[in-house]
């Protein structure tokens, strides 16, 4: 079993957090349900939509941003502004994998789980 990657590098090269061996994903976005390697169940780990929910904020900010400062400085015509379409679902879609990465990692090494009610 190798060294357990950093957050950074399990992030941007789909780790596993356990062992950092590659496979974290078997799509662009799907998780794979374990690990090749140490056999870590990756399903059990819920990521839910928080990334995406995060991404879709931290992304309509920005580009809004980017488009009135654009409006503001540039005055383009109207077509120009079309192109923050693509830049907005490239720069979320694109996002997701490293989000995903992320949390995973940081649901893996701070042992989150669901809440439960100690009596």
């Amino acid at each position: 079993m190798s060294e357990a990657p950093s957050r950074v590098q399990a992030s941007l090269r789909g780790l596993c957090p356990r062992c950092g061996a590659p496979g974290l994903f078997s799509g662009w976005i799907q998780l794979a349900p374990r690990c090749r390697q140490c056999g870590l169940d990756f399903l059990e780990f819920n990521v839910g939509d928080g990334a995406a929910a995060f991404l879709i904020l931290i992304v309509g900010a920005l580009v809004c941003f980017l488009a009135v400062m654009t409006e503001l400085k540039l005055g383009p015509p109207w077509w120009v502004h079309l192109l923050w379409l693509p830049v907005t679902i490239g720069l979320t879609v694109g996002g997701l994998r490293l989000a995903k990465g992320l949390i995973m990692f940081q649901i893996f090494h701070h042992r989150a789980g669901e809440g439960r009610r100690v009596e």
